[in-house]
């Protein structure tokens, strides 16, 4: 016996907590603004006109209805129908205030029709009202609440309506089912709303995990790089300095134990250095032994590009000179990115790169006339423009890169020839491809 009634006992606990949500618990400001633009817009000025001719029109012909079918007084007709259908105004922001007027104007309905006995006892324009508001209040708050609205929306305007009047208890059940209907309608159009908004979150929060990862790649590669030129530079510190005691005769011991000192901590220097970035690389990625590019070599990548179906052309301004290595790599790797996304989005295009030697300072761009670049392109903030902004902004220099007044795209670097290095990294947000 106890095993039959426990799940009743517990079935009727959920329905009374779901009556008290319905009834008093449930905040009324947990709408998420269903229908209700976000924004002042023409079109919220529309929605507020419609809705208040419709609630207006549901008002009048529930009071008409009310006092000339049922020989009411018309103060008191009024009344009832101003309480069942004029609350349709808070509907667009406050639902469930709205329906707990509507069920207490519709239960007053039926007890003032109750000496008349009627078969029908509920005005068609607050009918109609009460069947928006349900849809809204499904549509917008948690499914035991509308479980509760559900509930006592049957007992107080629908079931009193068969002790009270001449109406059949099948109508009634007719009814039962076109509320329990509308109710399940509205709370499924909150569940794909509530499932679309989940997915617009986790394809948001995706998008920044591969910005992020992008970040972290470029920056594991740009290490590396430098990894080669300061290793450069620490080994011709410590070859210096074990070769200038057999360089220079009789140099003091003061002078020799410095010397030591140096070569020793350049060699130090360069075993943490390669430590260091043993570290960033995968397991199955081996040290690199080529020297690393520069521009020396940009014939190279303007024939990559043509190879890949691009026209390009390149032109150097200025005196070439010799730049920093890391300079010099930067702008490789640039001009090298900017052609690859050229390429991938904008086939066919006619790509211009050109190299400005300044007085201090570099200018690398590369613009190509936008071939259908697809939008998508222009709006996502690639991943390749995440690598071009750690390098500059690691040198202390600028970049710009977006679209074109011509409709293409442009990249532009000013990089710093002999300045210092920016301290810090930015973030992925760079508008473009």
């Amino acid at each position: 016996m106890s095993s039959v009634e426990i799940p009743g006992v517990r079935l009727a606990v959920q329905a009374f907590d779901a009556v008290l949500d319905a009834a008093a618990r449930t905040p009324v400001t947990q709408v998420p603004g269903w229908p209700w633009p976000a924004r002042p817009t023409r079109a919220r000025l529309v929605v507020s006109i419609i809705w208040a001719v419709l609630a207006s029109g549901l008002t009048a012909s529930a009071v008409a209805e009310l006092i000339a079918g049922r020989m009411l007084s018309s103060i008191l007709g009024t009344v009832i129908g101003v309480a069942q259908s004029l609350p349709l105004l808070l509907a667009v922001r406050r639902p469930l205030v709205a329906w707990r007027i509507m069920v207490l104007g519709q239960f007053a309905g039926v007890l003032a029709s109750y000496p008349h006995d009627p078969i029908w006892p509920w005005p068609v324009g607050g009918c109609l009202a009460m069947i928006v508001v349900l849809f809204q209040v499904a549509a917008s708050y948690p499914r035991r609440a509308v479980v509760g609205v559900g509930l006592l929306t049957a007992v107080f305007m629908l079931l009193p309506a068969v002790p009270l009047g001449d109406t059949p208890p099948w109508l009634v059940l007719i009814l039962c089912g076109a509320e329990a209907l509308v109710l399940v309608l509205g709370d499924a159009i909150l569940g794909r709303r509530t499932a679309e908004a989940r997915l617009a979150e986790q394809a948001e929060l995706r998008r920044q995990d591969l910005a992020r990862q992008a970040v972290l790649e470029e920056r594991s590669r740009i290490a590396r790089e430098l990894h080669d030129v300061v290793a450069h530079h620490m080994s011709m510190i410590a070859i210096q300095a074990e070769a200038a005691p057999l360089k220079i005769q009789d140099l003091p011991p003061a002078a020799q134990a410095t010397l030591a000192a140096i070569r020793g901590a350049a060699r130090e220097a360069l075993a943490e250095t390669r430590r260091v970035v043993g570290l960033l690389r995968n397991g199955d990625e081996l040290p690199e032994r080529v020297p690393q590019p520069g521009l020396a070599r940009l014939d190279e990548l303007v024939e990559a590009g043509r190879v890949s179906g691009l026209a390009v052309e390149s032109a150097v301004v200025g005196m070439p000179r010799p730049l920093e290595v890391g300079v010099d790599l930067s702008a490789f790797r640039i001009v090298q990115e900017a052609l690859s996304n050229a390429a991938r989005y904008a086939p066919g295009a006619r790509v211009s790169v050109l190299v400005r030697y300044g007085r201090d300072s570099l200018r690398v761009s590369v613009t190509d006339n936008g071939c259908e670049v697809p939008l998508v392109a222009q709006a996502g903030g690639g991943h390749g423009l995440v690598g071009m902004r750690e390098r500059v902004a690691m040198l202390g220099g600028t970049l710009s890169a977006g679209p074109s007044e011509d409709g293409g795209f442009a990249v532009i670097a000013d990089l710093p020839c002999g300045g210092s290095a920016a301290v810090g990294w930015p973030g992925p947000g760079v508008p473009g491809r």
